[in-house]
């Protein structure tokens, strides 16, 4: 694309704020063409191959703007985490051909004048390009900086991390496990536990929703109690775990998926035990650790070129699917990284 092309452009539109489950019908499909270039913007025009559903995207799509990222605008392309082949520059880092990831729109072509948040991928056969929304993307990097910074961990720790087959939790107990950490995941169907005991080499796992006491859970699982407890859910989960919860445990509070569809969430009942048991707990952003980002590449690249970790993805085709893949992490119905395929390489 030279100069000033114009394009079919199919994209994903958010019609508007939202109180509850996200909808497919929260979001529509548009096809339609337009000029773009990136002449004159800085910026460079990306043809975007594959996009990430993550959870966090739950909460841009309310009016709220006291958080870390601004909500999406209604009326406007969805956006979040992608790869992508630039196919026009205007700016002296990139050129044609160039693979990146960041943040790109929930379309086919896409704008992107905030390259700052762009990182070329230096393409490596062994390394499927998706994977860089996933083990070699933000959720990967949040499970490597939330394990390593903020669990403090130590040989022979007990770990229990929920939503343990998602994008995060499968790497977290993989980590865990490579560590020296004995290590349990709940997940929510009969499959995805299979998929954490014979894949992914937990010591153990169980179905929450086969699990009417989530406290007798945990005290079945791990007698001895929980040194760390990576938490990708909150509500009633992260209360048990509380209640279980070993003397200097650490909490990572990462996710509080359990909430995000809930107009009035739930309170935390057990938190005293964070005094009885002098438990340090703490939320992040995997933003706050990007100067780690070298070496996590190098790190987890080399563990799964070495077939020490794997990683489950579940890849829905073409843009148009991107909204019912969107509205399934908040059900459960994703095994492994939510992904969509806009355009196969």
């Amino acid at each position: 694309m030279e100069g000033e092309a114009v394009v079919e452009n199919k994209r994903i539109i958010f019609k508007g704020y939202i109180d509850g489950i996200p909808k497919e019908t929260d979001m529509e499909v548009k096809s339609g063409g337009g000029k773009m270039a990136a002449r004159g913007s800085g910026g460079v025009v990306v043809k975007n191959l594959y996009l990430s559903c993550d959870p966090y995207m739950r909460g841009r799509m309310r009016q709220f703007y006291d958080s870390y990222i601004p909500p999406f605008l209604p009326g406007s392309v969805l956006e979040g985490f992608g790869v992508s082949r630039v196919v026009d520059s205007d700016h002296p880092d990139f050129s044609a051909g160039d693979i990146v990831t960041g943040i790109t729109g929930w379309e086919e072509y896409s704008l992107i004048t905030r390259t700052q948040q762009l990182r070329k991928i230096q393409r490596q056969d062994d390394i499927p390009l998706s994977y860089y929304v996933g083990l070699l993307g933000m959720p990967g990097f949040t499970a490597y900086a939330g394990f390593y910074e903020v669990c403090s961990p130590k040989k022979g720790d007990y770990l229990f991390v929920s939503a343990a087959s998602g994008a995060v939790g499968q790497l977290v107990g993989q980590l865990a496990k490579l560590h020296g950490c004995y290590v349990v995941g709940s997940a929510g169907t009969n499959q995805k536990v299979d998929l954490l005991k014979n894949k992914f080499g937990f010591d153990e796992a169980f179905n929450y929703k086969d699990e009417p006491d989530l406290d007798a859970a945990l005290k079945r699982y791990l007698p001895k109690g929980i040194d760390i407890y990576f938490d990708n859910v909150g509500g009633s989960m992260l209360d048990a775990a509380l209640l279980n919860m070993r003397v200097n445990g650490r909490i990572a509070v990462c996710g509080m998926v359990s909430e995000k569809s809930l107009s009035n969430p739930r309170g935390i009942h057990n938190l005293s035990n964070l005094i009885y048991k002098r438990v340090r707990m703490q939320g992040f952003l995997q933003s706050d650790y990007l100067h780690l980002m070298p070496r996590f590449l190098e790190d987890v690249g080399q563990l799964y070129k070495q077939g020490k970790i794997a990683y489950v993805e579940d890849m829905s085709n073409g843009l148009e699917s991107a909204p019912a893949a969107l509205v399934g992490l908040y059900s459960g119905k994703n095994v492994g990284k939510q992904v969509v395929c806009v355009c196969p390489e």
